[in-house]
């Protein structure tokens, strides 16, 4: 549903209900002055009523096929209901002139008042309910709104989670090529003094066997 259609939409009902009481007092008027002001002003409510339906028909046709369709639907009951206003505003101004006497005029402003106050207990009944109607759809955007704001909240804890966690990957990976490095280089120490040991282990039996001999020579020889 499109926001600046619903805001119309609450300009139009508030303005329709507005017009209905203004219709209801006018037919009760026994002051000509007083009368005339009350159609003007019931003329101008009008207008503006039918700038708000065009300004409602422009949105509506707008916006998507399926929500179009609903708005369109939505929008022929308030050129129904205007043009019912019309009817009546037409029949006020025309009791006006035709009336010559003031019990006629009591009369007609009598049968107008019952006439009025009918249509405009309909009226208003309608137009309470398209307005809660109204104040749910808005509930319920908020209420997503919410929730949509809650999700990404929630997402945003997860993905702070796994950063964390995969830091710790990283600095116990980290350890560990520490320690594998300290370990290659202990290996390797004790690898070249085994080499040196060797070395050295066969230098002694080398100067043994050499002694060995000599002494057998000496013995030998004598």
């Amino acid at each position: 549903m499109s926001e600046v259609f619903e805001g119309y939409e609450r300009q139009y009902c508030e303005l329709s209900a507005n017009l209905s009481r203004k219709c209801n007092v006018a037919g009760s008027i026994l002051d000509e002055g007083q009368k005339s002001k009350e159609i003007s002003e019931l003329q101008s409510g009008l207008d503006e009523a039918d700038v708000l339906i065009r300004k409602m028909d422009l949105e509506a046709r707008s916006l998507q096929p399926s929500v179009k369709a609903m708005l369109l639907a939505k929008l022929r009951e308030y050129k129904s209901d205007l043009t019912k206003l019309k009817r009546e505003v037409k029949k006020l101004a025309s009791a006006k002139t035709s009336l010559t006497s003031h019990e006629e005029l009591l009369e007609s402003g009598m049968a107008n008042a019952h006439m009025a106050a009918a249509d405009q207990r309909e009226r208003l009944t309608m137009s309470t309910e398209r307005l809660n109607q109204s104040s749910d759809r808005i509930k319920e955007s908020r209420r997503a709104v919410f929730e949509t704001e809650e999700l990404g909240v929630s997402i945003l804890q997860d993905l702070h989670q796994q950063r964390e966690t995969l830091l710790n990957s990283h600095a116990k990976l980290h350890g560990v090529d520490d320690a594998i490095d300290k370990s290659k280089k202990v290996l390797t120490s004790m690898s070249r003094r085994m080499s040196k040991n060797k070395w050295i282990l066969a230098s002694l039996i080398g100067a043994l066997v050499l002694a060995i001999i000599f002494i057998l020579y000496f013995k030998l020889s004598h």
